[in-house]
């Protein structure tokens, strides 16, 4: 057997309740009994509560309850598991209850000297948590098990155009996270279609009968995104539009969510996307306007043309706001 297989060995002879010898060890697992005690030092190394008693009657044994901890999880393990742990509650994860309970046995099963180490890797990062979120937990946690069952679920939904929800039979393929904010992807039975719905909108869900069989094969993120970002039919529609700037503006922009997919080339002074023409005119030119100066349209012209149209639109747009506040005066 590999090492790592001997040491499980060992930690499950460890679990009987009773002590066991070094010996007894050495003649079950057919080794060495110096390599019984190099793996005994290991497991204590990694953090396994080995108790050993000295004597006639000694020999090793575990504290209780300890196989119902992580197995054999290193300190840099510790730390990634604790940090994303971190992670997931600041992103507002919906099973933060069983996440609390891995959580306490990661630390209540680490050695002092381990947990020296993983509080100063933890102090050393930290999370910061978007402002208002909306606590769908509950949400979330009931449409997992509509997935998990293939069960339609019926929820109460309004769109952003909506002041009142309205009701919805759906079926769940799965659940994601983008941008801060939770979404479920689901056959929507209303619509004959698979649509994303905004968990925050959810006012509330119950539980049908009814089953369903999600199609194979189906990924929940990868619909997700082909609904932002569908896919070009004809290549030759797509032009070049060519920026120039501050690296770090250019850098930036390359790495955005919607431009980042239409990159042709990139050099230390611009970057050339090739996009449609109609989604370059419609998005692009509130995409810039944060950047002001620090980037600069090269091509297309019709882009320079769009990029005046907007901006002398937002002059004219607080122009009468403040022609409007001084006569209200």
């Amino acid at each position: 057997m590999s090492k790592m297989d001997n040491m499980m060995a060992i930690l499950w002879m460890l679990h009987s309740g009773r002590r066991v010898t070094a010996k007894q060890i050495s003649e079950k697992l057919e080794m060495n009994i110096r390599t019984v005690y190099r793996y005994i030092d290991a497991l204590s190394a990694s953090g396994v509560p080995i108790i050993a008693d000295a004597g006639h009657h000694g020999g090793y044994s575990l504290l209780n309850h300890f196989i119902e901890s992580p197995l054999l999880f290193d300190v840099d393990e510790k730390t990634a598991l604790l940090q994303a742990a971190d992670f997931a509650r600041k992103a507002g994860y919906f099973s933060e209850e069983a996440l609390n309970r891995a959580v306490s046995k990661l630390t209540l099963h680490s050695n002092q000297e381990q947990e020296k180490r993983i509080t100063e890797h933890l102090e050393g990062l930290e999370v910061l948590s978007p402002i208002g979120q909306s606590p769908t937990e509950p949400l979330l946690k009931e449409l997992e098990q509509g997935i998990l069952n293939g069960t339609s679920v019926e929820m109460m939904y309004h769109t952003r155009r909506e002041e009142q929800p309205k009701r919805r039979i759906v079926d769940p393929y799965g659940i994601i996270y983008w941008k801060h904010n939770w979404y479920v992807i689901a056959f929507c039975q209303q619509r004959h279609d698979i649509r994303s719905f905004r968990a925050d909108r959810i006012s509330r869900i119950l539980h049908t009968e009814m089953t369903f069989k999600r199609p194979e094969p189906f990924s929940a993120g990868q619909f997700f995104m082909n609904s932002l970002l569908p896919e070009v039919q004809d290549k030759e529609a797509l032009i070049p539009f060519v920026l120039g700037g501050k690296t770090s503006a250019l850098d930036n922009l390359c790495q955005h969510w919607f431009l980042g997919h239409h990159v042709k080339e990139r050099t230390s002074k611009t970057v050339t996307f090739l996009i449609e023409e109609a989604a370059l005119l419609t998005y692009v030119p509130y995409l810039l306007l944060p950047y002001g100066k620090s980037v600069q349209v090269i091509e297309p012209q019709s882009l320079k043309q769009k990029m005046i149209e907007v901006l002398y639109e937002l002059i004219q747009y607080y122009q009468v706001e403040n022609f409007t506040d001084g006569r209200c005066q």
